[in-house]
């Protein structure tokens, strides 16, 4: 049976097997402000979903 020179390191072993990709963002687009946003999540307004839930997050522009 064949054997390796060498030990492989834990670290160069973990590399080799795992499945990790750094995945991009799913990105959603708020129906009445326009908003991009994370989905799932409340926009910068307070709106979710077309509607606002937190009346008190305004933009102070």
């Amino acid at each position: 049976m064949p054997n390796p020179k060498r030990k492989i390191s834990k670290s160069r072993r973990d590399k080799r097997r795992t499945h990790y990709k750094g995945a991009v963002p799913t990105l959603s687009v708020d129906a009445n402000s326009g908003e991009v946003h994370l989905r799932h999540r409340v926009t910068a307004d307070g709106f979710y979903r077309g509607k606002q839930v937190f009346p008190d997050m305004k933009k102070d522009i």
